[in-house]
């Protein structure tokens, strides 16, 4: 247990923990008749009511997890996957006569209908998180996913460009609370150690479900009937989100304080493991002074930027991907196949990157890795760029590995969740991040206009710019990170976890917090 207590940053691995035993660990547990649950986390009332042994093993620990993992992630993975599958229906969609019939071709239209979406986003994001704090989360959940079902399968009707315009946008505003949703319940659940890892597995699913969407559309873009081809990949995506969001309701474990199928100790199990976050579970009471301290707070600000500059390159990976390879000769079947390989690479290194994190959490390289991230985007885009327009096989390549950005961004979610304590500090920045991830997307399609076809030479020099940018700026929070934390140490308090629930503290007003690199 001590190796888990004891700080991931291999710069700071002199620093002694507090506790060196499970049994240590308990005993600073105080037990109280009454939880004062505006001040303090949730977490509390579960380690008060508890009278059972307060020590447990490695092996107990493990099964506990096993049992976490098998419960919340599949719901997590399906979730997210659908909504990916959803929101980027619309670049094969366009393969299949969507652009004709909406009078998309004209001017700036099918770029616009791309980017609009996440300004529903954008708007969604703070009043999801919101809620999603003053209800169960599961339930706030549930109700998205059925309504962003209602409002898809609703695509069909729209007649032109202007009703594709409102339906992308309260697209976005449906869609937006799922990321932020799912940061949030993963760092309620999870160690620092083992968020990265666990965002990955959830987050790579948005490649992954890239291999065989290609293929269920190409089937449904050939039923023939009275409705334009695309029109029913539309429908049967709404149909299924809308049960899946039923399912939700009851599936979805919210948190360890509140989740079904635990008994006394798994539950004061999974709740005492995570004092080592310094972070919290719960709390319900929304405090406007950490709303305001979060905005004041460089890193992340510094991860604002970070993800909103990163994500530019995802206009051209997630809108134009098959437009851009139908553009080298391909037929509309050749098109989305050989889109396959990019969603296999993008969900491999989804994943890889946070098992990365993940194995060697104690060497401090999750900075490094979103840095190699933005470097492997930066050279896909050069290549698209400056490639002879006949080298089919060198553009293939880099359409291939340009959503490398994807693998980063998994890592940063669970860089933040791991660097940011205080339940409302969190649950605001898990949207503000989702704000800037967001605003990239809104200007990714933009700066790829119609006249810049096929080559695109305009937006790739963006994409090159904002994606080494992005990198620098991800060292600049490594070195902050480093600062801050030898500034702590130099103040003699070394890092603890007395205060892991108490007062609902934040990274900033708790001295015993370390930042993770």
């Amino acid at each position: 247990m001590a190796d888990d207590l004891r700080k991931q940053e291999e710069a700071h691995s002199d620093i002694a923990n507090s506790s060196t035993s499970k049994e240590v660990e308990a005993e600073e547990i105080e037990k109280t008749g009454t939880v004062d649950t505006v001040h303090n986390d949730e977490a509390l009332k579960v380690l008060a009511k508890y009278a059972g042994d307060q020590s447990w093993t490695d092996d107990e620990e493990k099964r506990l997890l096993r049992r976490i993992d098998l419960k919340l992630l599949p719901l997590l993975c399906l979730t997210y996957g659908l909504q990916y599958y959803d929101k980027a229906m619309l670049s094969q969609a366009a393969l299949f006569g969507l652009r004709q019939d909406l009078g998309l071709n004209s001017g700036n239209r099918y770029s616009f209908s791309a980017a609009i979406f996440y300004l529903g986003f954008i708007v969604g994001a703070y009043p999801a998180m919101t809620m999603a704090q003053r209800f169960p989360i599961e339930r706030v959940a549930s109700l998205t996913v059925i309504l962003w079902g209602v409002c898809l399968i609703l695509t069909p009707v729209c007649r032109d460009f202007k009703d594709l315009y409102a339906q992308r946008f309260f697209l976005g505003v449906l869609e937006s609370g799922i990321s932020p949703m799912f940061m949030l319940i993963v760092g309620g659940w999870y160690k620092k150690n083992e968020q990265a890892l666990r965002m990955g597995v959830w987050y790579c699913c948005t490649g992954y479900v890239s291999i065989f969407s290609p293929l269920i559309n190409y089937g449904l873009g050939h039923i023939t009937g009275s409705l334009s081809p695309w029109k029913y990949m539309y429908l049967v995506a709404g149909a299924v989100t809308i049960l899946w969001g039923a399912a939700v309701w009851f599936l979805l474990p919210p948190d360890p304080v509140r989740a079904r199928g635990l008994d006394e100790r798994q539950r004061y199990i999974a709740v005492a493991r995570l004092r080592s976050n310094n972070s919290g579970v719960r709390n319900t009471h929304y405090k406007a002074g950490q709303v305001y301290e979060l905005l004041t707070d460089v890193k992340f600000l510094l991860m604002f930027f970070i993800a909103f500059l990163s994500m530019i390159a995802n206009g051209p990976v997630s809108t134009f991907k098959p437009i851009i390879i139908n553009s080298f000769g391909f037929s509309q079947l050749n098109s989305l196949l050989l889109t396959m390989p990019s969603g296999a690479f993008a969900g491999t290194i989804q994943l890889l990157f946070p098992y990365l994190a993940y194995k060697y959490s104690k060497a401090g390289i999750r900075s490094w890795l979103v840095i190699i991230a933005q470097a492997i985007t930066t050279l896909a885009s050069l290549l698209l760029l400056l490639l002879p327009f006949d080298s089919t096989g060198g553009l293939l390549f880099a359409c291939y590995i340009l959503p490398a950005v994807g693998g980063g961004y998994a890592v940063l979610m669970g860089l933040q969740i791991a660097n940011i304590a205080g339940y409302t500090k969190r649950s605001i920045a898990s949207s503000g991040l989702y704000i800037g991830y967001c605003l990239g997307n809104f200007v990714g399609p933009l700066v790829f206009e119609t006249k810049d076809a096929p080559r695109y030479v305009p937006g790739f020099v963006v994409v090159v710019v904002t994606s080494a940018v992005a990198g620098g700026l991800v060292f600049v929070y490594r070195l902050v990170c480093i600062w801050d934390n030898r500034r702590r140490d130099k103040g003699g308090i070394t890092e603890g976890y007395e205060h892991a629930y108490e007062d609902d503290l934040t990274d900033k007003t708790n001295p015993q917090f370390r930042y993770i690199l």
